[in-house]
């Protein structure tokens, strides 16, 4: 089963010394958080996205989004569907049409990309059962700004 899930924020992870590490994104689905480790560059266009603030040249979200749209094609939905080796997987479930038939098409992608895609395009993200029961915290235990 999936869950649909919301981007609570994003925030910088603290080691038990009070150092800052590396960018996270939280997602909230099935009553529970689920942190998601990110570069720098996938939260500037995560933040972006949040804030419906573009950037001053299309980031490469954008231009997917562009790409994908301009040769008849949409996003449907993704999915955070996988965890191997404390990495998340993820899948972006799009469709395009050529000559008038419907033909689905399924992208594995790292799942701050899917979210990047998600977030502009206003499509569902979705996650597992099996993401939330392996990943999936208290969401009182993110503090985020």
């Amino acid at each position: 089963m999936t869950h649909e899930a919301d981007v609570r924020g994003l925030g910088i992870s603290v080691d038990e010394g009070g150092d800052e590490g590396a960018p996270v994104v939280v997602l909230n689905a099935r009553d529970e958080a689920v942190p998601i480790f990110i570069s720098a560059d996938q939260a500037k266009s995560i933040s972006h996205a949040l804030e419906s603030r573009p950037f001053e040249r299309p980031l490469t979200h954008d231009l997917f989004v562009e790409m994908l749209t301009e040769f008849g094609g949409a996003i449907d939905r993704v999915r955070i569907d996988g965890l191997s080796e404390n990495t998340f997987l993820a899948k972006i479930d799009a469709e395009r049409y050529a000559d008038g038939e419907r033909e689905k098409v399924v992208f594995d992608a790292r799942p701050s990309d899917a979210i990047a895609v998600a977030l502009r395009v206003d499509c569902p993200i979705l996650v597992s059962d099996d993401v939330l029961d392996e990943a999936g915290q208290p969401p009182d235990a993110f503090d985020l700004e």
